[in-house]
């Protein structure tokens, strides 16, 4: 058998944890059956039952506005995908961004689609702010390839909810795989170069965020949070890739306004290379995910791993991986909504931020207790080894159907 995946990131074109999931996936996949890849970018590489494919983009004469360049971009690559021939017996796609793609796989080849959802654009309102009108099209889209999909894979219980909750979908084709983390490449390093490379003084304890500037990830409300912090330790901020220049334009703002407050505030304005990201959890004494929604969270696991304790916000999947006050600390939003960006009251997000955080600052003892059980719990409970297993299952059930 053969699968075939449609997706947007794929190394080194990777910006978030959908990208993550499907590097690892694939990888694993690859040591039980022929795996096939078409992404977005100009990859291309052929390993043992492992073909990589990236579909470029030629966007010369297109006068469209700029912010629905990426939604027509995504449905002229999913055309590409399927315009080269495909021999899979299964496509599973990632985002919205492979949706179209799968659909026409789907229709025009005769294969079962699965449908991993990594996040919900009716969760993800904000989104409006970057796509405009495209954001409509991405919200029919997605609900339109979940109802048309053979499976849908679930990366947490929470999200199963929420499918449950916003389509009128079978509860028996909604399998819950949660996403996973490589324990040999993710452990705890001693690296104080890496550190001082990036303005952080490897003496002093921080505290620290890695993801992107966007709604979904809360960053904005955390920086508003430093003015509450202790003082005594650094924040170190690795935050890149805003999605539009409104929000970048805000990150600048409040990261001016934090320094004028108060010192130690480190900002690395990239997405470090892995190496780097797994130096920078290893020094930690506190990873902070304040996101306001999150279908799994991979950041907190990718941290537990590298032995870190974790403050996170109570949201989607991060109540499956941090366990509070074994892990970490759970910090909650005020109520429940439809939407989670509903249920936020800004000023007290911040406030209840900073206290977990100056909480586990002021004890390393209990910092250290966590850091040792996230790890275990990390190896124990999140493989990627036994998500292939589970997944190529749910292949072998559609393709003998």
């Amino acid at each position: 058998m053969k699968s075939l995946f449609l997706t947007n990131e794929y190394p080194p074109h990777i910006y978030g944890g959908a990208g993550v999931h499907v590097e690892y996936l694939t990888r694993e996949l690859a040591k039980l059956m022929e795996v096939e890849v078409r992404c977005f970018g100009d990859q291309d590489s052929t390993e043992p039952n492992l073909k990589v494919k990236g579909v470029g983009l030629d966007m010369e004469g297109w006068n469209c506005p700029p912010n629905l360049k990426s939604v027509f971009g995504a449905v002229q690559r999913c055309l590409d995908f399927n315009t080269e021939k495909v021999d899979a017996q299964v496509v599973h796609l990632h985002t919205w961004y492979a949706h179209f793609g799968g659909i026409l796989a789907k229709m025009n080849y005769g294969l079962p689609m699965v449908l991993t959802v990594h996040s919900l654009e009716p969760l993800r309102p904000w989104k409006r702010e970057q796509l405009g009108g495209g954001y409509d099209f991405t919200v029919w889209l997605e609900k339109t390839a979940l109802e048309m999909a053979d499976a849908v894979i679930a990366v947490s219980e929470e999200t199963k909810s929420d499918l449950l909750r916003f389509f009128p979908l079978d509860p028996h084709k909604i399998h819950v795989i949660h996403n996973g983390i490589d324990p040999d490449e993710y452990h705890r390093v001693e690296a104080p170069e890496v550190l001082r490379k990036h303005g952080v003084d490897p003496e002093v304890p921080y505290v620290l965020f890695v993801g992107r500037i966007a709604r979904q990830k809360g960053i904005v409300h955390l920086v508003k949070a430093i003015e509450k912090m202790d003082p005594g330790y650094q924040v170190v901020l690795c935050a890149g890739a805003p999605d539009t220049p409104e929000i970048a334009a805000e990150m600048q703002a409040a990261v001016a306004h934090a320094q004028e407050k108060r010192g130690g505030i480190v900002w690395i304005q990239a997405m470090l290379p892995v190496q780097e990201k797994i130096a920078m959890y290893s020094h930690a004494s506190v990873f902070c995910c304040p996101s306001i929604y999150e279908p799994f969270g991979i950041i907190n696991l990718e941290a537990m791993a590298c032995e870190t304790a974790v403050v996170a916000s109570a949201v989607g999947g991060i109540k499956e991986v941090v366990v509070p006050g074994e892990t970490g600390i759970l910090v909650p939003l005020d109520q429940q909504t439809e939407s989670p960006f509903e249920a936020l009251h800004p000023d007290r997000f911040a406030a209840d931020l900073a206290e977990g955080i100056n909480s586990l600052m002021a004890d390393p003892e209990k910092c250290r207790r966590m850091a040792l059980a996230g790890r275990k719990r990390a190896v124990d409970r999140f493989s990627w080894t036994s998500i292939a297993v589970r997944t190529k299952a749910l292949y072998d059930t559609l393709v003998k159907a």
